[in-house]
């Protein structure tokens, strides 16, 4: 579902001229996989800060939706210091750009974010331990499916108006974010909760002397304190990215790298 980013937009603005000094221009790169040539727009730190390695974030727009317009969530301004990559999808059903939301079919995304990642690998000083995962509506659903298909590689994922399909099951406790509206039709609210309730039962945070925490209005942590905590805002709105979203993305991000 294409975003409504007339909620971010006053906000990305200002923040571009904050910090736009600190961000370098954007490049479009590309790689082939399975003989298709796939695209992402990819924004990289001006200067390494002391020469450290760099968190990496995967951005997935939403269905019918392309990077050029997701990349305006601003997630590269919110964290100037990492590298961020914001994926062009493939056309799916009705001819309109997505992802896929389920293991098989070829698995062109799942394989897509292996080459993207070993790519950036030759071309930058990647910090194995933060990479991180996030995506709108469709593409939070394929940031559930990396959960469960690629659990390994990533330190902390977060989904915004995305489910869990009945195939996709997470195994491997990890940090994860996710953000609702009350008023979602597109992907169902019910059908989130859902999934946050897995969420919390495979990273074991549902249990006696499990702390849960309040984190601002709407928002909730599971597991406060826990190396795999469950985060959700909950939010009054509909299918929509809301305004603050990316800046509360990146917040839970710096705070985990990947454990063993």
């Amino acid at each position: 579902m294409r975003m409504r980013l007339h909620h971010v937009a006053l906000l990305g603005l200002l923040l571009i001229l904050v910090l736009g000094a600190r961000v370098a221009s954007a490049e479009d790169m590309r790689w082939q996989v399975d003989g298709t040539t796939r695209q992402a727009i990819v924004f990289t730190p001006v200067v390494s800060p002391d020469g450290a390695a760099l968190p990496v974030v995967l951005s997935f727009h939403g269905f019918g939706d392309n990077a050029q317009n997701f990349q305006h969530t601003n997630l590269h301004v919110a964290w100037p210091d990492a590298i961020v990559v914001y994926f062009q999808g493939l056309a799916t059903r009705r001819g309109l750009p997505g992802w896929q939301v389920e293991p098989g079919g070829g698995n062109r995304d799942l394989k897509l974010v292996d080459v993207a990642l070993a790519s950036l690998r030759e071309s930058y000083n990647v910090d194995d331990d933060r990479i991180y995962a996030t995506g709108f509506s469709n593409g939070g659903m394929f940031a559930y499916l990396l959960w469960a298909e690629r659990p390994d590689i990533f330190a902390a994922y977060a989904p915004v108006a995305g489910r869990l399909r009945s195939s996709v099951r997470p195994e491997q406790p990890r940090p994860l974010f996710h953000v609702a509206g009350e008023r979602d039709r597109v992907v169902d609210f019910s059908d989130q909760e859902a999934a946050i309730e897995v969420a919390i039962a495979v990273n074991g945070v549902n249990g006696a002397g499990i702390a849960t925490t309040r984190c601002g209005e709407g928002c909730t942590v599971y597991g406060s304190g826990t190396s795999a905590p469950v985060m959700t805002w909950i939010h009054g709105g509909a299918h929509v990215y809301p305004r603050g979203t990316t800046e509360r993305i990146v917040s839970f991000f710096r705070e985990y790298a990947r454990t063993p």
